[in-house]
Parts: C-alpha cells; structure tokens; sequence
C-alpha cells in the first residue's frame, strides 16, 4: 500500500503542510494580507449589489455592500474596539472549554479509558471506521458535540485499536463536517435552511413553502453513502499514508471494576433523569408546544454532555481514590483547561481573522461573484445543479457559516433555478452537498483550530498541512460521490423527501 500514488502524494503533501509556520503564524499572515487585499479592493471601488432579502426589513430588495478596507480610521477603530468581542464571542471557544471541564475528569480519573478499553474487548474491529464516521454524521443533530467529543474520542478509540489516532480523529472529523447535512433524522440547520428558501422561493411564488422534511429521503440515503465511502477512504488511503505510530500515551492501568460499575450506574441515572426532561411533551427541556428542534434541551446540549462525562468521572475517582478531596477534582479540571492553552491562542488569532473577513465583506463578494458567473451561462437541468455544487464548495471554504451563506445565496439561486423549472427543494440538496463536502479542508471553519489543536496532541509536527492533506481526499470524494448519487436520484425520479417532486 506505501506504492499507491495517492498515498505517496498525500505524504508529500503533509511534509510540504508541515513546512508552512505556526498555525498561530499562519493566521497572523492571513490576517495581513486580508488588510492589503481589502485595501486594494476599497480603492478600485469594488462594490457587492445582489438582489435579495434585507436582513432588517424581511423584504426582497435591491441589497448594495462596499468591500471595507482594514486600513481606514473607522476600520482601525473596528479592529482595537472588537479584538475582546470576537474572541469571547468565538463559536467554538464556549463549547470546547465547557466540555473539556467534564472529559478531562473522566479522562484522568481513568473512567474514559476504561470505557474504551471494555468496549474494545468485545467491539469487533472491522466495525470501528464504520461505526465512528456513523456517530460523526448522527452527532450533527446535536450542534457542536460531535466536534468537541467525538473527533478527540475518535482518536482515541483508533488508538486502543493500535490504530494510528490520527485516522480516527479523520474518520470521525469526515462524519461530522464531511457528513453534515446528511441524517437519518431531522437536524437542527433543516428548519434553518429550509425557512430561508422558502423566503427566496416566494419571491417568485408568494404561496411557494419548503417543508424541514423536504429533503429527509435524499439526507438518510446519502448518510450510508458517507459512511461507505468515509470507510473505504480511512482504511485504504488516509490510515496507509499515515504509517506507523509508537503508542506513547497507551494506558496500561488496570479498569477498577467496582469503580466502573459504580460510574456507570451513575451515568445511567443522569441518562434516566435527562431524558425524563425531554421525552414527556411538557417536560423542562422541550420546546414551545413540546416541540424538539430549537428546544431548550438542543440549546443546552454542551452542558449536558460535560455533566454525561463529569458525574460517572467523578464517581470512578471517588471509589478509585484517585480523588480524595475537593481539590484533587479541581487540580483535574485545572489540568484540562491547561492542556487547551495552545488551542486558545490559536483562536485567539482565528477568531480576529474570521471577523476581519466578514467585516470587509469580501465573503460575500466571492459568493455573489461566483452566482453571477453561473447565472452569466446558458445553461438547465443537472448541470446547473452540479455546477451550484462547485460553487458552493468553493464558497464555503471562505464562508464556513452555512446559514449565512444561504442567506445571500438562496434569493439569487433558488428564483433562477425556478425559472429553469428547477424546484427550490432541489436546489436546497446541491447547495447542502457543496456546503458540506468542503467543510473539513476550510481553514475558516470554527472548529477547524481546534481539529489541529487536537491532531498536534498525537504529534508535534502535526498542523494544518497534515489535517488538510488527510481530509482532502475525503472532501473531493465525498463532493464526487454524492454529486453522482444525488443526479442518479433525479434522474431516477425518486422524490428528495415526503410529498416531494423531482425535475
């Protein structure tokens, strides 16, 4: 396998990534150019006119942005009054730290290891790369814990495998980023999307609604296609280009039965009274009208799990005597935020470029840009849907927010595809495969940092260049795959989703 070509490129790859500085150097750089860059384009007079949805009135306008430089007076006053802001502010900062309080109890106290190394016993290996990518592309039903919990869980199970961690962290980074819109249930960003192109399909068609379940069949389809593929790609590329690893931080500690079973009584008691808060239609947790989606039990996710691995943690310590007093606790979650230290400057950092982007509105120049070359084509049917797939992917490498994106993407795209008897729902599908493939090779994706942070842990030498080379494949597969299944799925005239048509 070292002679297959792709992996031979793949290793050159991360050898030439690696070269590049710092990540923290790298956003530095990143964020300088981005000033020149905006600088340049506010002398030409570059301007971003679209028409579309006015965030402020809700109404179909004629919307007018001028690319911002970073180097006028109000910019610098921006940057100095906004540095605090985007960096508190940063989407994955909160999620990170708020869950780590809980891993990293369960982690030193030995409860997490004993978890992984039962399973381990009796979990047959063929089914790991599966099952991880399977619970990546599940977990997006629950906001960000898939990227906190279980890319570095992903790791760590590869490892008790005496696998190389780095193809776990691949395998469930694809299922959660790679894999995003795909589900066997309904997501949180389903009711999301779906509300915006309903906006843009009634600029056309005021009666026109597209429903959350509108794309539910093509979505639970295609995540077995992410699955399959995912598997084939981390054990026959990603896992062979990466080569052997010396298991330096195997746990050779023996699992304490009584503390184990005492923990997981715990854990299963804080499952029961959880769910006692979500499952009745009244219950705490749930939504207005008992409603799931946007509930307060999806919006307190994050806590929930840092108490699902804090509690059995603690238990575990207690009857193990690795935590004698209060302190000993504390010094555990102290050791855990410590061990974040390097990420959160790298976000610091990331944080400040990310709202620099936005701010000088070139974001949205490269979207608005990219639809008016599409729409500058005569061009119908499956091929300007794949082409609103490229472009898409292109885009979301410089805007990771999907829902962002949408919003000024949607009222240019979705009334022109409907000219081209092109259904809205439909639409919706491509701007999802795009969006999702390219989400784990963006440098701007919020949880990107993080990833690396993660990756370095098992290395090093291990940054940007080596999480992009090892995901790239997976995202130009994933874009090729599912471009294919979804033209396949129109042509075959199966409906996207209940009470759906095709083209």
């Amino acid at each position: 396998m070292k002679d297959n070509k792709v992996v031979q490129y793949l290793s050159k790859l991360e050898v030439i990534g690696n070269r590049l500085p710092h990540p923290v150097s790298i956003f530095i750089i990143f964020l300088v150019a981005l000033m020149i860059i905006s600088h340049i384009f506010y002398m030409l007079g570059v301007t971003v006119k679209f028409e579309g949805i006015n965030p402020e009135t809700h109404q179909l306008e004629m919307l007018e942005y001028d690319i911002v430089s970073l180097l006028i007076p109000s910019s610098i006053s921006y940057i100095f009054t906004s540095v605090v802001e985007n960096f508190t502010s940063f989407v994955a900062l909160g999620p990170v730290l708020v869950v780590m309080l809980g891993v990293g109890v369960a982690e030193k106290t030995g409860y997490l290891a004993a978890i992984i190394r039962k399973s381990v016993s009796f979990a047959p290996k063929k089914f790991i790369t599966p099952v991880v990518i399977l619970l990546g592309v599940l977990s997006n039903v629950a906001a960000s814990v898939g990227y906190v919990v279980l890319v570095p869980l992903g790791a760590m199970i590869f490892l008790s495998y005496n696998r190389h961690p780095i193809a776990g962290l691949a395998a469930a980074f694809a299922g959660v980023a790679g894999g995003y819109s795909a589900n066997l249930v309904l997501g949180t960003n389903d009711p999301i999307l779906s509300g915006m192109t309903t906006e843009a399909a009634q600029i056309l068609n005021e009666n026109y609604i597209v429903n959350a379940t509108d794309n539910f069949y093509f979505m639970f389809a295609s995540t077995f296609l992410i699955v399959i593929i995912g598997t084939i790609i981390t054990d026959k590329i990603v896992e062979p280009s990466l080569g052997s690893f010396e298991n330096y931080y195997e746990d050779k500690s023996e699992v304490n039965p009584r503390a184990f079973l005492y923990a997981n009584i715990s854990l299963l008691v804080m499952i029961v009274l959880i769910l006692l808060m979500v499952l009745p239609s009244g219950g705490i947790l749930r939504g207005e009208n008992g409603e799931f989606i946007g509930s307060p039990f999806i919006q307190s996710i994050i806590f929930i799990m840092m108490i699902i691995f804090l509690v059995p943690g603690i238990v575990y310590g207690i009857v193990d005597k690795s935590i004698k007093k209060d302190s000993d606790l504390i010094d555990m979650m102290t050791d855990s935020i410590k061990m974040m230290a390097e990420f959160i400057v790298l976000i610091f950092f990331a944080a400040q470029f990310v709202a620099l982007f936005d701010y000088s509105n070139i974001g949205m120049w490269i979207s608005v840009e990219s639809a008016n070359i599409l729409k500058s084509l005569s061009i119908s049917g499956p091929v300007a849907l794949v082409l609103l797939i490229i472009i898409t992917a292109i885009v979301n490498i410089f805007i990771a927010a999907d829902s962002a994106k949408w919003s000024m993407m949607a009222p240019i795209f979705v009334p022109m595809f409907m000219q081209l008897d092109i259904p809205p729902e439909v639409t919706q599908v491509a701007y999802r495969i795009g969006d999702s493939s390219t989400n784990i090779i963006s440098p701007l994706m919020p949880f990107f940092p993080y990833i690396v942070s993660v990756a370095a842990r098992y290395g090093k030498s291990n940054g940007i260049g080596t999480v992009i080379s090892i995901m790239l494949p997976y995202s130009l597969i994933f874009l090729i795959g599912w471009t294919i299944l979804f033209i396949a799925w129109l042509l075959l005239g199966i409906p996207i989703g209940p009470g759906t048509n095709g083209l």
